[in-house]
């Protein structure tokens, strides 16, 4: 069995079964790279204050690059004995390099060092996912552009309400993706906290230098106070919670591509490539990558009210709960980077029935509110207009037609304001091109929207 770096306070071995229930290197090892990093960034300070030679530092390097390597070749062993990835890496050092490698951790507490591993795991990732949604942003754009001038209903509590530009309703999405992609990059800057230094939660005696090592790897700045270095899991608790946000506007969109692409609604048509079939139906075309996205939102919720949790009653400083906040973690970020990341591919290959969605807008009495603003122009009080409208459309129902489809004189039964010119100004066309409103869908306003999206992506900082 092998020895515990406790081992000296202890007199019995631990049993295998609190090994492997302690356990954690099946979720921890994703963050090898990190660790080592970290490890030859502190080397290389505890060298530069003389707390080790630089010859000694220069060993230890080397051996950790060696078990990186091996790591990346997959010729790597590991062990429920050894708990998590810090220990593996500390004993293979020490295997590597021999007793020298014990002077890995002057210095360090695992407690710093998994809070240090993770924040540039997270630092790293966060960038990623930024660049992702860049990306999405870029292809709802492209396609809002190519339908520019196509027409679909707008809806309200799923029912037909007002004729919007369908690009419009796409850039409606732009926006929600380009709230997530600045709290992104907003929680960078509680992300980019450098811990190493706190030890285990008071710091240490000896003279470490944080803000050399801060530098080496490139944090913003180093953690004000020990305690918190080791204790705080803010920022992944802030992390989980946006990218919460952005599957919930997955999910959303995902709702109406599921719907829009239905026989019913009939839309759109998700490309073959997206879609799958039934084992027992064979017309069946199913829309699965939008039920699945959708579905894994609720896991990402599940995510942020784990962590949540998990964090809710803990006494300060570390305690051994936090090492439950890397699978809520991981698991996010490796899911919404998936699901970004299909929705950029899908979106190209989605084809827009133009012609089902105009047919679509002339019915529903989608053009009732502008033949209330039509009777407001004529000087008509809007509510005496509203009411006048109501009454035409309940006409109009009881004779199967449209507000456009009834005749002049059925129209003027119910005011005598109402002239010729409404079957114009109940066109579909008119009825967009007057929705001038600063962030309508009048054809220029949507036209300007995607310009200034274009020049917003051109000058916003992915890294």
């Amino acid at each position: 069995m092998t020895k515990k770096l406790w081992n000296g306070r202890f007199s019995q071995n631990t049993d295998k079964i609190v090994e492997q229930f302690t356990c954690s290197i099946d979720i921890d090892k994703e963050l090898y790279s990190y660790d080592i990093r970290g490890s030859i960034a502190h080397l290389k300070m505890l060298a530069h204050e003389s707390i080790i030679k630089q010859s000694e530092a220069d060993i230890l390097i080397k051996g950790l690059l060696k078990i990186n390597k091996n790591i990346e070749n997959n010729k790597f062993e590991y062990s429920d004995s050894l708990e998590d990835i810090h220990m593996h890496i500390e004993q293979a050092l020490g295997q590597e390099t021999g007793k020298i490698a014990k002077k890995l951790h002057t210095g360090r507490s695992r407690n710093d060092q998994v809070a240090l591993d993770m924040r540039m795991y997270l630092k790293a990732e966060t960038k990623i996912i930024m660049q992702c949604i860049y990306n999405l942003q870029k292809e709802l754009i492209k396609t809002a552009k190519k339908h520019i001038d196509v027409i679909m209903p707008g809806y309200t509590h799923l029912q037909r309400a007002q004729p919007v530009l369908f690009s419009h309703h796409l850039m409606a999405y732009y926006e929600m993706f380009k709230r997530d992609f600045e709290r992104l990059k907003d929680s960078l800057k509680r992300i980019d906290v450098m811990p190493l230094g706190a030890a285990a939660l008071a710091g240490t005696t000896l003279p470490l230098n944080s803000e050399y090592t801060k530098n080496i790897l490139g944090f913003a700045r180093v953690s004000e106070n020990s305690i918190d270095s080791v204790s705080d899991r803010d920022f992944v608790m802030e992390f989980i919670s946006t990218a919460c946000i952005c599957m919930i506007h997955l999910s959303r969109f995902s709702e109406e591509l599921v719907i829009w692409s239905s026989f019913e609604f009939s839309f759109i048509t998700i490309s073959d490539a997206f879609t799958t079939g039934s084992s027992i139906m064979p017309q069946k075309k199913n829309p699965d990558i939008a039920e699945l996205v959708r579905g894994k939102t609720g896991r990402i919720v599940g995510n942020l009210v784990s962590i949540i949790t998990i964090m809710k009653s803990l006494p300060l400083a570390y305690n051994r709960d936090m090492q439950e906040d890397k699978i809520p973690l991981f698991d996010t970020v490796k899911t919404l980077k998936a699901c970004i990341n299909i929705y950029s591919r899908m979106i190209p290959n989605i084809k827009i029935n133009n012609s089902v969605m105009y047919s679509a807008s002339k019915k529903g009495f989608l053009n009732a509110t502008d033949l209330a603003d039509y009777l407001v122009v004529k000087g008509m009080p809007f509510r005496e207009a509203h009411m006048v409208s109501g009454k035409s459309v309940a006409f109009a129902l009881s004779q199967n037609k449209e507000l456009h489809e009834l005749s002049i004189n059925e129209l003027r039964n119910f005011s005598n304001l109402i002239n010729n010119d409404i079957f114009d100004y109940l066109s579909l066309e008119n009825m967009i091109s007057r929705r001038i409103s600063f962030g309508g869908t009048a054809y220029d306003n949507v036209k300007k929207a995607i310009q200034k999206a274009e020049a917003y992506l051109m000058k916003v900082c992915v890294i």
